[in-house]
């Protein structure tokens, strides 16, 4: 692919062109408009031939990008220029509000922000629902805050940003797993959350994980250097 006559995207700053990333078995491939999805598919049978092994083109999912005219015309055509073949119907294009996971994280055109977290929230109660049978003490609920609800839920906090709502929420999970639901005899939030030093509990601070986890995201964008991420471009 990289050493194809396929455009891909120029990144203002990027010397070599974005044309695809691959992790494990899970390809994206990134195509201008003067590329034709005929040429990608040549080029991916010849690797299969010379590999032996098989992609499953009809897992291919395309997720168009650019102004809304083009997004609309690319959807009801199904090819990016007039000279091009439509892509088969076999093929998914994400309509507007489809979803589209590639690695974890959730991609399409004008998404709620909150697609990609009911899954992740129910996962973390059913896992904690669990864990509520066994009667830990606060220090053993201390721990599994941090391993469930932190967990499972900082990869897409990285990836993708968690939105206010599902924050409050899963503090709110937090809470009342630490106190195994009880309403009586509650310290204060804040008490629950300052270090062991202070005679607090150093339960799982969702909100101030996720500003930190922001702190990274800005780090990236300041880094001027050749170890700049592409994503910060």
């Amino acid at each position: 692919l990289r050493c194809s006559n396929l455009k891909g995207y120029n990144i203002p700053g990027q010397v070599e062109r974005l044309i695809a990333t691959l992790f494990a078995d899970d390809t994206t491939v990134f195509l201008s408009a003067e590329d034709s999805f005929d040429d990608l598919k040549a080029i991916l049978d010849r690797w299969c031939i010379a590999s032996g092994a098989r992609f499953n083109i009809e897992k291919t999912q395309v997720i168009p990008i650019g102004s809304k005219a083009f997004i609309n015309e690319f959807r009801q055509n199904r090819r990016a220029d007039e000279t091009h073949n439509p892509i088969p119907l076999s093929i998914s294009i994400a309509e507007e509000g489809e979803a589209i996971r590639i690695l974890g994280a959730w991609i399409g055109e004008n998404l709620d922000e909150n697609t990609a977290w009911p899954g992740v929230v129910q996962k973390i109660e059913d896992a904690l629902e669990r864990w509520q049978r066994a009667h830990s003490s606060i220090d053993g609920r201390r721990i599994i805050a941090q391993c469930i609800p932190g967990g499972m839920s900082q990869y897409l906090a990285t990836v993708q940003g968690m939105p206010d709502k599902v924050e409050k929420k899963l503090a709110k999970i937090i809470r009342d797993f630490v106190w195994d639901k009880k309403t009586l005899g509650r310290v204060s939030e804040a008490h629950l959350l300052a270090s062991l030093e202070t005679g607090g509990r150093k339960i799982l601070d969702i909100k101030s994980r996720n500003k930190a986890i922001q702190v990274m995201w800005l780090k990236s964008y300041l880094n001027l250097s050749s170890t700049r991420p592409r994503w910060a471009f």
